[in-house]
């Protein structure tokens, strides 16, 4: 089933080259990228503000008895253990094992059963047309080089097998996070894409062009309001999410871009409240829902 990173293959009627895992660049980007979703928890994030999510994948994918199925960047698994009560045999892959633990325990209390691989999304290490579906909740857009991880994507799915995604769209609440943590966040990687422009209808159809049929992309909002105000959601990021943790990190040194991110954070948080009443707060998170049949 593995095959070594690095070789050479066919991607649905032409070869691509794998970038190397092994140079000292992609070597220092990958462990940058695993320690980022390995700090904090974000098993907590996925419990507390998208437990919704893997489901409403799994049924957007149509996932049945009898397929294999891969989650890509699955983190504690939460559209792959959905899918494995369907009769599904699932594989969950991560570039951060560190997430396998919570995600083994919440599918023991499930009673489901399920196989934890590490795989970095940019080099799938799974061989070619293995999976009936291939699908990825908010995981597999943040992969910093989205062509290489539509390639990959694609070259592990069967011929007329499905791919599915949810990913946070640019305009959206997490896209605005992001837009909000920028300019305090250190520079992309070289050759890097932002992560939100997963959420871009046209960039998910540049990204697989005539190489998947039938895609549909719409967009549905998810409404977190589990948090009494605006300070208490932004702490709620800075204990929890890898990446807002990556920035404060990044800035530690320097207690005046601290305190300008702490109100930038803040103010972000209090304008997208929709609540109604004081003493709560109401967000409405923006994802691109995205199915589509390889070729």
């Amino acid at each position: 089933m593995r095959r070594h990173p690095g070789t050479r293959h066919r991607v649905r009627g032409h070869f691509h080259d794998h970038h190397s895992p092994d140079t000292d660049t992609d070597r220092t980007l990958k462990a940058k990228h695993r320690a980022s979703w390995a700090s904090g928890d974000y098993p907590t994030v996925a419990a507390e503000l998208i437990p919704t999510l893997g489901e409403v994948l799994v049924e957007a994918a149509d996932i049945r008895s009898g397929q294999r199925v891969l989650d890509v960047a699955a983190g504690s698994g939460n559209a792959a253990i959905p899918a494995a009560p369907r009769g599904a045999t699932v594989v969950a892959s991560d570039l951060t094992p560190e997430l396998f633990v919570a995600g083994r325990a919440i599918a023991a209390q499930r009673g489901v059963e399920l196989d934890w691989v590490e795989a970095d999304a940019e080099a799938l290490a799974f061989d070619d047309d293995s999976f009936d579906a291939v699908i990825s909740v908010v995981g597999a857009m943040f992969a910093p080089h989205h062509r290489q991880t539509a390639d990959e994507m694609l070259r592990v799915c069967r011929p007329g097998g499905t791919i599915a995604m949810i990913n946070w769209t640019p305009q959206g609440l997490i896209g605005n996070l992001f837009k909000t943590m920028g300019p305090y966040a250190p520079p992309p990687p070289r050759g890097a894409t932002p992560p939100p422009l997963w959420g871009d209808e046209q960039h998910v159809r540049d990204l697989f062009g005539d190489r998947v049929t039938a895609l549909d992309a719409h967009r549905q909002s998810l409404v977190i309001d589990r948090f009494a105000d605006p300070t208490e959601f932004r702490e709620f990021w800075k204990r929890n999410y890898g990446p807002t943790i990556a920035v404060y990190r990044h800035n530690a040194a320097d207690p005046d871009r601290i305190a300008n991110l702490e109100e930038d954070f803040l103010q972000f948080l209090t304008a997208w409240n929709r609540a109604d009443a004081p003493g709560r707060t109401l967000y409405e998170a923006e994802y691109l829902l995205v199915t589509a049949r390889n070729r």
